[in-house]
């Protein structure tokens, strides 16, 4: 099992901290910062899926709040658990 932080880049959220477990389960996700209910959700939802499901269903997703981003949590969920 190995867990990782990895800092996202133009969303809300500040930090994620991310375990994975050696056949590539994802088996916690504390996420500091941004829209608590939406993210505590998610992380909810994504304890126990393998890492490339979890980035096939959020890679892509774009934020539409105040603005409209090119990225959003999710999808910078994604690009953490590529990049281990």
């Amino acid at each position: 099992m190995k867990t990782f932080q990895y800092k996202p880049v133009n969303v809300c959220s500040q930090l994620f901290e991310i375990t994975v477990d050696d056949n590539n389960v994802v088996t916690d996700l504390k996420i500091l910062g941004g829209c608590h209910g939406n993210l505590q959700g998610i992380s909810s939802l994504v304890k126990g899926m393998n890492k490339d499901e979890v980035i096939a269903k959020l890679e892509g997703i774009k934020c539409r709040g105040s603005r409209t981003r090119e990225t959003s949590c999710p999808d910078q969920i994604a690009k953490a658990l590529k990049s281990i």
